[in-house]
């Protein structure tokens, strides 16, 4: 049985595996639909898409027409402007044809200048604030990629009361002393102030070595069962986080069965001998831009 945690002070009690729903971007609406019967047997109840994410919203719509009570229903939009925040979201409520969403996440939110326009009067946190008391959007997050995104995160939390936040973490990264120190600050504001934080990059190997990315994941990841399973306990095991599925569905059912299973965290020389053995290697460096 999957682990189960209040996602901050949201009121629900989520599944702390949640369901990207990138991965449903280039399926068909047939394999969508059964992976999605997948993920409700599974006893996933959380579901993360976007505006950007292919046919994802779309592909959400027929199963949500009979299962929309039973999900906290996450969307993003990736417009800095007002006007365009909320044309997004209308966008998305129209393709998912729901009323409205769970949680609406301002989406990697991590250059200054994208920061500036979002928190500007008339930019996209003032319009997502807006949607959320006409009842569009019950919640409003934050997410992100990259080195700079903990303290980016922390600082957006300085200047709006966001219900959640989403970054990468992993083995790797979180060797990189500076990222660690970083997203520790951060998950000491999230901890007093009962924000939930979602993972995502749990059981990536690195970027693609030919640099091609359209594949079913933008990134490299495991595909074996045993290194999936102590790269999902490495995240599991801390009771803050929550951890969303990789966009490659043919990985959900061993990174389901890892979270079925013992999560008590793996050992540093366990998690060494996977980086050798898989050769996996940092998605992000400092200075570098970031993939959405």
């Amino acid at each position: 049985m999957l682990p189960r945690a209040p996602f901050g002070s949201t009121g629900h009690e989520s599944s702390r595996v949640i369901f990207g729903a990138a991965a449903l971007g280039a399926m068909s609406q047939e394999r969508a639909d059964a992976t999605l019967e997948a993920v409700r047997e599974w006893g996933i109840d959380h579901i993360d898409t976007a505006a950007s994410y292919g046919e994802s919203e779309l592909r959400l719509r027929p199963w949500l027409a009979t299962h929309r009570d039973e999900v906290f229903l996450a969307t993003k939009t990736g417009a800095r402007d007002g006007a365009g925040a909320r044309a997004e979201l209308e966008r998305s409520l129209d393709r998912m044809d729901v009323g409205s969403v769970d949680l609406i996440q301002l989406h990697n939110l991590v250059d200054q200048d994208g920061w500036d326009q979002a928190f500007a009067p008339g930019g996209a946190v003032e319009a997502l604030a807006s949607a959320h008391e006409e009842g569009l959007a019950a919640h409003i997050g934050v997410t992100g990629h990259g080195v700079p995104i903990a303290e980016m995160h922390r600082r957006s939390l300085e200047r709006f009361d966001f219900d959640s936040v989403l970054l990468p973490i992993n083995f790797v990264m979180m060797e990189n002393s500076g990222y660690r120190s970083d997203v520790e600050r951060l998950l000491d504001v999230c901890a007093d102030r009962s924000v939930a934080v979602q993972t995502i990059k749990s059981i990536a190997r690195g970027a693609w070595v030919d640099g091609d990315t359209s594949r079913f994941s933008w990134y490299d990841p495991l595909t074996d069962a045993a290194p999936i399973a102590r790269a999902v306990r490495y995240v599991l095991a801390h009771p803050q986080m929550f951890l969303n599925t990789t966009s490659d569905a043919r990985l959900l059912p061993m990174i389901v069965d890892a979270a079925s299973g013992d999560l008590s965290a793996p050992t540093v020389d366990e998690m060494l001998a996977d980086v050798e053995a898989e050769g996996i290697t940092p998605l992000f460096v400092d200075g570098a831009p970031a993939p959405i």
